[in-house]
């Protein structure tokens, strides 16, 4: 039976010239019962769609109804949950579960109310944090409170626009799961919103793709049964199936190459690659044997008031020039201060990193960073963001050749129409592609990635790896990311290497991986090999989650492996 329908329904915001199409001629059906997901890039309109069941806006064209009857506003019995937490910080836990029966059920006797807000509060797992306020929560804990508040007024609906998405990858999995056995426990109709495959399939019966253009694309039936455990998914022939599918589909309508360009990069070299610079700067404390890269008995110390803390201990690696690792581990094991020390942004402790013969000491452009964040210049254009690298680093060029190579690389990311854009107007998106053409025009020895797709949605981490791939096969340039996704790990990375909890973090294991370049998301995911590849490192990851700290194998085992 059907208890939500889109009959023929379109959105747009905004009249005549500034009129925006953002959702066209939508035919849905949510069932009873059901576990529907939206699956989609940003700015497809799925935030909008959700808004419609919700009652938050109303439709342009066509009926949005809920039980044959048309939706007006907002109602107790579709519960939503946002993005954002949107708690009240002065109450606590229950305080802001009990808010929302007060204004669904005056009424109700104050003895049924208390005995309902337990209820919920319990079953997302925050019975013992019922008097603390926000600012005494994690992110997670206050998305549970929300979802409490959601259940307590006991909608038949369940509307969950992105509700993971600001979380890390650990507590997301498991707000995920308590949601899907909530909605099995309350026999609930869901709807979510989310950008993730795997977050997808691992919850829905159905799923709905939604095109760019904000049309409904096509839909996947999830006929894996249910409960869904990610590590056994692993090796679920169903899943891997549908992953590729759903993968392709999203990648086809969504990924169009953007990488093309008529512009040939000018001859000059980077001041950091001139023999002569070469020459001038000797090795300094240099313990390099026959490795580019060479990280030697590398420790971080910090002083503490109860004594040093030792962050990073005994980190022991080498790369050859031009080889790709990822550095992967749980929050806290040291990966961004491995980075930030080769960059010359953190000082060495103890120990040495070697690059092409000498010590690192300080920062310099042939070690170029893309951070988290890119870190642009508000007021300036793309253009002139790249430009102010290119201008240090190619004092010899001609004002041209400069201007070649900004633009060349700014066309290699997607930018060819954008490159006159002040920053300040870009998405984040563009930004981030904004940062990795500013690296690449550096011609850098080192490039050192920083969880470059973290504050990025799934599906534009998807376009711009590609990008980073396609520029990174075409320079060969020696790099080393740091991340926390798997599967970003393992498709960008030559090895990856994963890291014991911290303090005293070290290397735990390395994998070589043995898969052909150049690379993409659709052909890896339909390697033979690739999910092996990525057991090792779940397997990995698993042993050290929550924070156990294994005993470490040595670098000599290591290495013997």
């Amino acid at each position: 039976m059907s208890i939500l329908k889109f009959d023929n329904v379109s959105k747009s915001f905004g009249e005549g010239t500034a009129k925006t199409e953002v959702l066209k001629n939508i035919d849905l059906d949510v069932k009873e019962g059901e576990f529907l997901v939206l699956l989609g890039f940003s700015g497809s309109g799925k935030t909008t769609l959700i808004n419609l069941m919700a009652g938050l806006e109303q439709p342009t064209k066509g009926s949005v109804t809920f039980k044959g009857k048309p939706i007006s506003g907002p109602g107790p019995e579709r519960g939503v949950i946002f993005q954002s937490y949107s708690l009240m910080p002065w109450l606590t836990v229950t305080g802001n579960v009990r808010l929302a029966l007060d204004s669904v059920f005056p009424k109700m006797p104050k003895a049924e109310k208390e005995e309902k807000v337990s209820h919920y509060i319990n079953m997302v797992g925050l019975s013992h944090a019922t008097s603390r306020r926000p600012a005494e929560l994690s992110g997670g804990m206050r998305q549970r409170v929300n979802v409490a508040r959601a259940l307590a007024m006991s909608p038949e609906v369940l509307l969950l626009d992105e509700p993971l998405s600001a979380l890390d990858a650990l507590t997301r999995a498991n707000l995920a799961d308590e949601i899907e056995a909530i909605w099995d426990t309350e026999k609930k109709t869901c709807v979510l919103i989310t950008n993730d495959v795997d977050e997808a399939i691992i919850l829905a019966d159905r799923i709905i793709a939604l095109n760019p253009d904000g049309t409904l694309g096509q839909e996947f039936k999830v006929d894996i049964p249910r409960r869904r455990d990610r590590m056994e998914m692993n090796h679920h022939e169903g899943f891997k199936k549908l992953r590729a599918e759903v993968t392709k589909y999203l990648m086809d309508v969504g990924i169009a190459s953007k990488s093309d360009t008529s512009r040939n990069l000018p001859n000059v070299t980077a001041i950091h690659n001139l023999p002569k610079a070469q020459a001038d700067v000797k090795a300094s404390q240099s313990t390099r044997t026959d490795k580019y890269l060479e990280f030697s008995q590398l420790h971080k110390v910090y002083p503490t008031p109860k004594g040093p803390l030792t962050v990073v201990e005994d980190f022991d690696l080498k790369l050859e020039k031009g080889e790709f690792i990822s550095l992967i581990g749980h929050s806290g094991c040291g990966k961004s201060t491995v980075l930030t020390m080769a960059a010359g942004l953190n000082e060495i402790s103890k120990g040495v990193i070697n690059l092409d013969g000498r010590g690192v000491f300080g920062a310099d452009p042939e070690r170029a960073v893309v951070f988290q964040s890119p870190n642009l210049f508000p007021w300036l254009s793309a253009k002139e963001n790249v430009a102010i690298g290119v201008n240090k680093v190619y004092p010899k060029a001609s004002q041209s050749e400069r201007q070649d190579v900004v633009e060349y690389y700014l066309e290699r990311v997607g930018l060819a129409d954008a490159m006159d854009r002040p920053a300040h107007s870009m998405s984040n998106g563009m930004k981030q592609r904004v940062g990795i053409a500013r690296a690449f025009a550096l011609s850098p020895k080192l490039l050192l990635l920083d969880e470059p797709f973290g504050m990025l949605d799934s599906l534009t981490r998807w376009e711009l790896q590609e990008v980073l791939m396609e520029v990174w096969d075409r320079t060969k340039v020696t790099a080393v990311c740091v991340t926390h996704d798997v599967d970003e790990a393992i498709l960008l990375a030559d090895r990856v290497v994963m890291m014991t909890n911290g303090p005293q973090a070290t290397i735990g294991k390395i994998v070589d991986v043995d898969l052909p370049r150049p690379r993409s998301r659709k052909a890896l995911l339909e390697h033979p090999d690739y999910y092996s590849f990525r057991q090792e490192v779940l397997d990995f990851l698993e042993e050290y989650e929550h924070g156990a700290k294994p005993k470490a194998k040595t670098a000599k085992a290591i290495a013997a492996e």
